[in-house]
């Protein structure tokens, strides 16, 4: 199964793009977000891709402040960029989300995001998801590329300015990965399956 896309309609605003992102009838278990004003919809991840997840999701809750929370279906918005992504690992301060009504919160209150690339959306995850996380302001981006083209890697991006990240550190799958204050953690990717 592919991704599914919905364009953008000439003069159709962000509220609108929300809208249909909101009342369509979406396939059960598909993840729906809009990226440069297009709705993407994709199947639901592979197992090795939730395994993933659930593994950088169990390292972060042993470092963050406890009012804080890690989420693997929270959507983050960024309207400037007619952008609402579903980041594969978020970590949000709880009481942004209780300040939120709907389905989603403003991209800039995220306090770090994690993507894990499937053969589907390695290249949304590398440049478009990447620029919007930037724009937004979001501290830091960790990318857990299953799909490079040299292998799996890990970058981990901070630093934002514009919508460009300066690369904090890289390395293969695998091998730890350093993340700073206020995490501090090293984010062990040995158990990481790969495919």
């Amino acid at each position: 199964m592919s991704a599914l896309t919905f364009g953008h309609e000439p003069g159709q605003d962000w509220d609108d793009l929300v809208r249909l992102w909101e009342e369509m009838e979406w396939p059960e278990g598909s993840k729906v977000e809009i990226i440069e004003g297009i709705v993407t919809v994709a199947p639901p991840p592979s197992n090795n891709h939730n395994a993933v997840a659930d593994l950088v999701q169990r390292s972060l809750y042993r470092v963050i402040p406890d009012d804080w929370g890690v989420y693997q279906t929270l959507g983050a918005a960024l309207p400037s960029r007619d952008s609402l992504c579903i980041p594969d690992v978020a970590v949000v301060p709880r009481a942004v989300l209780r300040a939120e009504r709907g389905n989603f919160v403003p991209a800039a209150a995220v306090k770090f995001v994690a993507e894990i690339t499937s053969s589907l959306n390695a290249n949304n995850d590398r440049t478009e998801k990447a620029a919007a996380y930037a724009a937004a302001g979001i501290p830091l981006y960790l990318l857990i590329d299953r799909w490079a083209p040299g292998g799996p890697t890990i970058t981990l991006y901070g630093e934002p300015r514009g919508d460009v990240y300066r690369v904090l550190r890289a390395c293969k799958s695998g091998e730890p990965i350093k993340l700073p204050k206020p995490f501090d953690l090293d984010l062990d990717t040995s158990a990481f399956p790969q495919d």
